[in-house]
């Protein structure tokens, strides 16, 4: 069993550092509005994965995999979602108000995106309902605990590098507050990447 949780965690590492929505979004927060707000949006990020660990223990993951419009419907939520995020980040940089008088994100705002983000992404329950079964074990006790298991072990991955981005990118967001064209550069480069993943979002398949 403890090779298992020592396999996944590898897995959920190596997983975690290929850019996606979710460690692109503590990464420009993190840059943007320092390694704080970073690791504000890692807890949410987190949080969202305690919710699919739940969805794939309890099976509700599998309705998504069996119902087409149950997967549609939730993808439909989960890029729209990141457009609204797109928009935003290219509001703030077509501001007339100099960026570091702009009101800055509260930490529960950050955390609350971070939630919404993970939670309506359907190929993050798909996934965990395709890869966490592979790691467990007939002796291994009830396969719901199992399940809870391997998903705090992937919560912990998460965290892990997670905070390793906000950590990091949170060293140049001193120099990016006093140079407003720089943080001009970085909300548009960002809007661009989140409509570029809510369209991948929009024409992802069931696994």
């Amino acid at each position: 069993m403890l090779e298992n949780l020592l396999a996944l965690f590898v897995t959920a590492i190596v997983l975690a550092l290929v850019p996606g929505p979710d460690n692109l979004f503590v990464l420009t927060h993190s840059a943007l509005h320092g390694r704080r707000t970073g690791w504000y949006a890692t807890l949410g990020f987190c949080t969202g994965l305690i919710v699919h660990t739940a969805a794939v223990s309890l099976g509700v993951a599998a309705l998504f995999q069996a119902s087409e419009v149950a997967f549609n419907l939730l993808k439909v939520i989960g890029a729209v979602y990141l457009f609204y995020l797109a928009w935003r980040f290219l509001q703030r940089s077509n501001s007339s108000i100099p960026l570091q008088e702009q009101p800055n994100l509260t930490p529960w705002l950050i955390y609350q995106r971070g939630i919404i983000m993970n939670v309506t992404n359907p190929k993050v329950s798909l996934f965990f309902l395709a890869l966490l079964p592979q790691f467990t074990l007939p002796e291994g006790g009830p396969m719901a605990l199992q399940m809870i298991s391997f998903g705090i072990v992937f919560i912990l991955a998460t965290l892990i590098v997670f905070g390793g981005i906000a950590e990091l990118a949170g060293i140049i967001s001193p120099w990016l507050k006093r140079s407003n064209s720089a943080q001009r550069v970085m909300h548009r480069v960002a809007a661009a990447i989140f409509c570029l993943l809510a369209l991948k979002l929009l024409l992802a398949e069931r696994i």
